[in-house]
Formats: C-alpha cells, sequence, structure tokens
C-alpha cells in the first residue's frame, strides 16, 4: 500500500523482536518507511522492505484487498508460473528475491502467476509466511493487472481449509486445493470436502490440484461427478494422459480448465488441454509463452520444440530424480536456476536437498544448444 505523498514509501506492520510486543498497544501499527533494504524470514523474525506485510497477525485482507474478478474456466489458460522460494543458508525465505522474481515473471508476460504448489514448496510454509508471501503476490499482481492465484494445499485438511478461507480474502482470480495426504479419501469424502472448501471461499473459485503421486489420482468419469456436485470448480491441474485419457476428458471440455505438465503442453493442447502450470516456465518463462503462441499458430513446429524440451529433460534433468533421488521441487528450482531469468537458487527447505549449483554452469549451455528457441532475446 503505497503512501500516496511519496510512491515510494510502503505500509508495513511490525513487531518491536526486543520486547517481544507490538510497538504500541494496538494490535496492529502501520509504519511508514522509505528507500531500500534487505528482508527476509528467519523462524518468525523479519527485516524490512519497502513492500506491504503484516507478521504480527496471520490473516490478511484488512490491509490488502485485489480487485481481481472471479476466474471462469475460459479465463484459465495458456501458460501460468509459479511462485519459487528463495532460500538462504539459514533456511528463511529471502523475499528481496521474490520480489525480483514477481518482477521478472511480470515483465516476461506469463499468462499469470500461482503460489505455493509443489515446487512453491507449501508443506514447509509457517502461517506468518504463508501470509507473507500471498501479500507480496497479490500487490505485485493486483498493479500488474496480472492474473494470479493461491495455493491453499496443506496435507491437514483443517490447516487447508483455513488457509483457504485467509487466501480467499485477497480476492485471487482462484484457489487452489489438494485432496487430504495422509490416507486416500473416497470419491464421496472427496466430494465433501471440495463442497465445504467452495462453500467457505465464495465467490472464488476453486482449482484442484491432483498430481500423479496423490494418494488418489482421480479418473476423467470422477472429474465430471465433481463439476456436477460443485459448480464453482473451474479448473484442475493434473499430469495428462494417453488418446484414451484425453477422449474420456472431452466432456469436460468448456466445463473445466483443463492444465497438464509444461513439457507436454503442445501434445496436450492438440487434445483439449488449455495450459499448464509450467515446470518450462521455469527455465524460461519468456520462452514458454512464446512456445505456447506457437501452438496457437503452428502446432508442427511447437510440437518439434516439445520434443526438443522432452529430450533434454529425459538426458539432463530427470537423472537427478530418478538416479541421484532429488525432489520434483529440486528439478524445478534447477530448471530455474539453468534459464537465469531471476535469483532463484537450487537451495532447498530443509530437509529435501536441492541440486548442487556446481551443476548449473554446464547446464546453462546445454539447455541453450538444446532448446535454442526459448532463449531467444536471453544475453547469454
Amino acid at each position: 500500500m503505497e503512501d500516496r505523498a511519496n510512491p515510494r514509501c510502503t505500509r508495513v506492520s511490525i513487531i518491536d523482536k526486543k520486547i517481544k510486543q507490538p510497538i504500541t498497544t494496538l494490535s496492529r501499527v502501520l509504519i511508514l518507511f522509505c528507500g531500500s533494504g534487505n528482508r527476509r524470514f528467519h523462524g518468525e523474525e523479519m527485516l524490512r522492505r519497502p513492500s506491504a506485510c503484516i507478521i504480527d497477525n496471520p490473516s490478511f485482507g484488512d490491509v490488502v484487498r485485489t480487485s481481481m474478478k472471479p476466474l471462469e474456466a475460459s479465463d484459465i489458460t495458456g501458460t501460468y508460473a509459479t511462485l519459487l522460494l528463495p532460500i538462504n543458508a539459514d533456511d528463511g525465505i529471502d523475499l528481496a528475491r521474490v520480489e525480483v522474481q514477481l518482477d521478472h515473471l511480470i515483465q516476461a508476460g506469463v499468462d499469470g502467476i500461482y503460489a505455493h504448489g509443489t515446487a512453491g514448496e507449501f508443506y514447509s510454509l509457517s502461517e506468518r509466511e504463508f501470509t507473507e508471501l500471498n501479500e507480496l503476490l497479490a500487490l505485485k499482481c493486483e498493479s500488474a493487472g496480472m492474473p494470479f492465484q493461491i495455493g491453499a494445499c496443506f496435507p491437514t485438511p483443517q490447516l487447508s481449509l483455513d488457509r483457504a478461507r485467509r487466501a480467499a480474502q485477497l480476492s485471487p482470480g482462484a484457489i487452489q486445493v489438494i485432496l487430504p495426504d495422509w490416507y486416500p479419501l473416497t470419491l464421496q469424502e472427496s466430494i465433501a470436502y471440495l463442497e465445504r472448501m467452495a462453500e467457505l471461499i465464495a465467490p472464488v473459485p476453486l482449482v484442484l490440484y491432483n498430481p500423479p503421486h496423490a494418494k488418489r489420482v482421480l479418473e476423467p468419469e470422477d472429474y465430471l461427478e465433481l463439476c456436477r456436485q460443485i459448480p464453482s470448480l473451474v479448473g484442475i491441474k493434473v499430469g495428462g494422459g494417453d488418446d484414451r485419457w484425453y477422449e474420456r476428458m472431452r466432456p469436460l471440455a468448456g466445463r473445466l480448465s483443463i492444465f497438464v505438465p509444461g513439457h507436454a503442453l503442445a501434445t496436450g493442447y492438440a487434445r483439449g488441454a488449455t495450459g499448464s502450470y509450467s515446470n518450462v516456465a521455469c527455465l524460461q518463462p519468456a520462452g514458454a509463452k512464446r512456445w505456447n503462441r506457437l501452438m496457437q499458430t503452428d502446432l508442427p513446429a511447437a510440437l518439434a520444440i516439445e520434443a526438443q524440451i522432452q529430450k533434454f529433460m529425459t538426458a539432463y534433468v530427470v537423472p537427478f530424480r530418478d538416479v541421484k533421488g532429488h525432489s520434483n521441487m529440486a528439478l524445478d528450482k534447477l530448471l530455474a536456476c539453468v534459464g537465469n531469468w531471476a535469483p532463484v537458487g537450487t537451495r532447498l527447505r530443509w530437509p529435501y536437498t536441492g541440486v548442487a549449483e556446481s551443476e548449473v554452469e554446464r547446464l546453462r549451455v546445454v539447455a541453450r544448444a538444446s532448446i535454442p528457441s526459448l532463449f531467444e532475446d536471453v544475453p547469454v
């Protein structure tokens, strides 16, 4: 929230850490300060940098509320980029680098930005960190007119419900959730869970994140039943499938936004997928968006680029997971470092281990040679 007298000033709510109390007797105090600086989380500690934030109360909405309209299925298309967490050596989140990353994604012209999926390490966030990141995301996207979605994903259904309630106060375009993941739900339990979630966040619509590693991977017929029962379910993020899977998904065309993995988007687009929450955007967000546009004008050329992407991924990226045991989160951060478009870093939050930074320079050369169209106009 900028001060009208000085657009470089930002209202920020803080706590005096020396006395462990708010710096006034009020539960929240708004401070104006200017200039640049550093800001990061270290546990529950934060150093300031100009952006709106709340650290004395995990709720929001009274400080930041956007004018983003609720997205319909037809609005959720193209290439969405994920917000990655830059992690410091002390395991804190570097919010200064988060801001830089958001600026780059907005400048790249992606179709939207989302936070708190697998690549965003949602499972590692404290409630205050969840608040802070969402405030920053909402402010940046609102000022740029960029559609954004907030993930309220969490293994515990009760905490996921609370995160969804709080995220809805920011009026994002949609809220993403996963199905509770400790033990697989029946279809009726899944419907009951999503019905309550949809009722709580209305009028903000719902997007279901159901990846291949979920405890319950839904079938196309399950999605049809979900659509019948939950009108505000507008999109899904799924692993895709073969020709038969796409044929079974055909009755959902126009009813749901169907997002598939970024490295298979051209194939998916040809069969009815509408977009991707994209790992290719982790590598090069501007290049991923150009490739997405090419699908609409020259699908054979886009499919040829997809073959290049998959060849590179199979030979140079996937072995870090399948041979060396790294996580999918590690692979997404590795791609961002190889693309070199923002200062993300390969470090993951404890206890997970990222790919060694020493691998990055070698892969940068290989990536440019393997998929040159993604790196057009990108300085070496």
